[in-house]
Protein backbone atom coordinates (compact mmCIF):
# COMPACT_ATOMS: atom_id res chain seq x y z
CA UNK A 1 0.00 0.00 0.00
CA UNK A 2 2.97 2.41 1.01
CA UNK A 3 4.28 1.70 -2.41
CA UNK A 4 1.88 2.82 -4.53
CA UNK A 5 1.17 5.67 -1.94
CA UNK A 6 4.91 6.63 -2.62
CA UNK A 7 5.16 5.92 -6.36
CA UNK A 8 1.98 8.28 -6.53
CA UNK A 9 4.45 11.21 -4.61
CA UNK A 10 8.14 10.55 -6.58
CA UNK A 11 5.74 10.32 -10.05
CA UNK A 12 4.72 14.16 -8.74
CA UNK A 13 7.62 15.29 -8.37
CA UNK A 14 9.46 13.74 -11.28
CA UNK A 15 6.88 15.14 -13.63
CA UNK A 16 7.63 18.22 -14.14
CA UNK A 17 11.48 17.83 -13.66
CA UNK A 18 11.42 15.61 -16.52
CA UNK A 19 9.13 17.76 -18.69
CA UNK A 20 12.00 20.46 -17.84
CA UNK A 21 14.84 18.69 -19.01
CA UNK A 22 12.97 17.38 -22.26
CA UNK A 23 11.82 21.40 -23.19
CA UNK A 24 8.45 20.17 -22.34
CA UNK A 25 8.38 16.88 -25.03
CA UNK A 26 7.89 14.06 -23.02
CA UNK A 27 5.64 13.41 -20.21
CA UNK A 28 6.90 10.86 -17.91
CA UNK A 29 4.65 8.92 -16.44
CA UNK A 30 5.84 5.55 -13.20
CA UNK A 31 3.81 1.93 -13.88
CA UNK A 32 4.58 -0.02 -10.29
CA UNK A 33 4.13 -3.35 -12.06
CA UNK A 34 3.03 -5.33 -8.71
CA UNK A 35 3.86 -9.69 -8.98
CA UNK A 36 0.42 -10.06 -8.36
CA UNK A 37 -2.77 -9.04 -9.92
CA UNK A 38 -4.02 -6.59 -6.69
CA UNK A 39 -6.77 -4.51 -7.13
CA UNK A 40 -6.81 -1.07 -8.91
CA UNK A 41 -8.31 0.53 -5.91
CA UNK A 42 -5.42 -0.70 -3.54
CA UNK A 43 -7.67 -2.11 -1.29
CA UNK A 44 -5.12 -3.37 1.65
CA UNK A 45 -7.74 -6.40 2.81
CA UNK A 46 -7.62 -7.84 -0.97
CA UNK A 47 -3.92 -7.29 -1.40
CA UNK A 48 -3.34 -10.01 1.47
CA UNK A 49 -5.71 -12.07 0.21
CA UNK A 50 -4.19 -12.06 -3.51
CA UNK A 51 -0.65 -12.70 -1.80
CA UNK A 52 -1.92 -15.14 0.46
CA UNK A 53 -3.24 -16.80 -2.11
CA UNK A 54 -0.62 -16.91 -4.07
CA UNK A 55 1.98 -18.09 -1.87
CA UNK A 56 -0.23 -20.92 -1.08
CA UNK A 57 -0.31 -21.94 -4.46
CA UNK A 58 3.17 -21.84 -5.38
CA UNK A 59 4.42 -23.04 -2.18
CA UNK A 60 6.07 -26.50 -3.50
CA UNK A 61 7.22 -25.12 -6.09
CA UNK A 62 9.18 -22.61 -4.41
CA UNK A 63 11.00 -25.24 -2.10
CA UNK A 64 11.82 -27.69 -4.76
CA UNK A 65 13.47 -24.74 -6.68
CA UNK A 66 15.32 -23.49 -3.87
CA UNK A 67 14.04 -19.74 -4.24
CA UNK A 68 11.33 -17.60 -4.47
CA UNK A 69 9.35 -17.00 -7.16
CA UNK A 70 7.24 -14.41 -6.08
CA UNK A 71 6.47 -11.44 -3.85
CA UNK A 72 6.97 -8.10 -3.21
CA UNK A 73 10.54 -8.28 -3.68
CA UNK A 74 9.41 -9.72 -6.97
CA UNK A 75 7.54 -6.35 -7.95
CA UNK A 76 8.97 -4.21 -10.97
CA UNK A 77 8.90 -0.36 -11.84
CA UNK A 78 8.15 0.78 -15.67
CA UNK A 79 8.97 4.18 -16.98
CA UNK A 80 6.83 5.48 -19.36
CA UNK A 81 8.07 8.67 -21.64
CA UNK A 82 4.87 9.24 -24.09
CA UNK A 83 3.52 6.60 -23.60
CA UNK A 84 6.47 4.09 -24.09
CA UNK A 85 8.38 1.40 -22.44
CA UNK A 86 11.85 4.37 -22.24
CA UNK A 87 13.99 0.77 -21.28
CA UNK A 88 12.61 -0.64 -24.62
CA UNK A 89 11.81 2.24 -27.21
CA UNK A 90 13.85 5.00 -25.27
CA UNK A 91 17.07 6.53 -26.48
CA UNK A 92 20.30 6.53 -24.04
CA UNK A 93 19.43 10.57 -23.94
CA UNK A 94 15.61 9.44 -22.97
CA UNK A 95 16.47 6.70 -20.32
CA UNK A 96 19.19 8.92 -19.10
CA UNK A 97 16.88 11.71 -18.29
CA UNK A 98 14.09 9.31 -17.31
CA UNK A 99 16.66 8.40 -14.43
CA UNK A 100 17.82 11.72 -13.21
CA UNK A 101 14.29 13.07 -13.28
CA UNK A 102 13.34 10.44 -11.00
CA UNK A 103 16.83 10.51 -9.03
CA UNK A 104 16.33 15.00 -8.89
CA UNK A 105 12.44 13.89 -7.50
CA UNK A 106 14.02 11.67 -4.53
CA UNK A 107 16.50 14.33 -3.58
CA UNK A 108 13.01 16.42 -3.22
CA UNK A 109 10.78 13.86 -1.39
CA UNK A 110 14.09 13.37 1.01
CA UNK A 111 14.08 17.44 1.29
CA UNK A 112 10.60 17.54 1.81
CA UNK A 113 10.74 14.85 4.56
CA UNK A 114 13.75 15.88 6.47
CA UNK A 115 14.58 19.29 5.65
CA UNK A 116 18.12 18.67 3.88
CA UNK A 117 18.94 17.75 0.51
CA UNK A 118 21.38 14.86 0.68
CA UNK A 119 24.40 14.65 -1.62
CA UNK A 120 24.12 13.99 -4.99
CA UNK A 121 26.78 11.97 -6.76
CA UNK A 122 26.47 11.69 -11.28
CA UNK A 123 28.85 9.55 -12.90
CA UNK A 124 29.41 10.36 -16.24
CA UNK A 125 25.55 11.79 -17.10
CA UNK A 126 26.45 14.76 -18.85
CA UNK A 127 28.24 12.95 -21.87
CA UNK A 128 24.68 11.44 -23.25
CA UNK A 129 22.64 14.21 -22.49
CA UNK A 130 22.41 16.97 -25.57
CA UNK A 131 23.79 20.48 -24.45
CA UNK A 132 20.17 21.65 -23.34
CA UNK A 133 19.90 18.76 -21.10
CA UNK A 134 22.88 19.40 -19.62
CA UNK A 135 22.50 22.97 -18.77
CA UNK A 136 18.86 22.41 -17.56
CA UNK A 137 20.21 19.65 -14.82
CA UNK A 138 23.34 21.48 -13.89
CA UNK A 139 20.87 24.98 -13.96
CA UNK A 140 18.40 22.71 -11.51
CA UNK A 141 20.98 21.65 -8.87
CA UNK A 142 23.38 24.19 -9.12
CA UNK A 143 23.25 26.08 -5.38
CA UNK A 144 20.44 23.57 -3.95
CA UNK A 145 22.18 20.37 -4.04
CA UNK A 146 25.75 19.63 -3.32
CA UNK A 147 26.79 16.99 -6.61
CA UNK A 148 29.64 15.31 -7.25
CA UNK A 149 29.89 15.11 -10.90
CA UNK A 150 32.30 12.90 -13.00
CA UNK A 151 33.10 13.57 -16.42
CA UNK A 152 35.60 12.88 -19.39
CA UNK A 153 34.89 16.23 -20.67
CA UNK A 154 33.98 19.90 -19.34
CA UNK A 155 32.79 21.08 -22.78
CA UNK A 156 29.03 21.63 -22.55
CA UNK A 157 29.57 22.91 -19.27
CA UNK A 158 28.49 27.10 -19.00
CA UNK A 159 31.88 28.43 -18.00
CA UNK A 160 30.08 29.91 -14.81
CA UNK A 161 29.68 26.72 -13.36
CA UNK A 162 32.93 25.65 -13.66
CA UNK A 163 33.93 28.98 -11.91
CA UNK A 164 31.77 28.21 -9.30
CA UNK A 165 32.39 24.60 -8.52
CA UNK A 166 36.05 22.93 -6.97
CA UNK A 167 36.86 21.06 -10.23
CA UNK A 168 39.38 18.64 -10.23
CA UNK A 169 41.57 16.82 -12.43
CA UNK A 170 42.14 12.70 -12.63
CA UNK A 171 44.91 11.28 -14.22
CA UNK A 172 47.16 8.48 -14.60
CA UNK A 173 45.42 7.84 -10.61
CA UNK A 174 46.88 11.64 -9.59
CA UNK A 175 44.44 13.89 -8.89
CA UNK A 176 45.15 17.49 -8.93
CA UNK A 177 42.80 21.14 -8.54
CA UNK A 178 41.81 22.96 -11.68
CA UNK A 179 42.01 27.11 -10.84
Amino acid sequence: MKRFEFLHLLEQWALPIHQGISRGLEELKIVYKPSADVSEDHDLSKMIAVYEEKFAKIKTREIDRGTTMFGPHRDDLQFLVNGRDVHTFGSQGQQRTTALSVKLAEIELINSEIGEFPILLLDDVLSELDDYRQSHLLNTIQGKVQTFVTTTSVDGIDHQTLREAATYNVKTGEMSRIQ
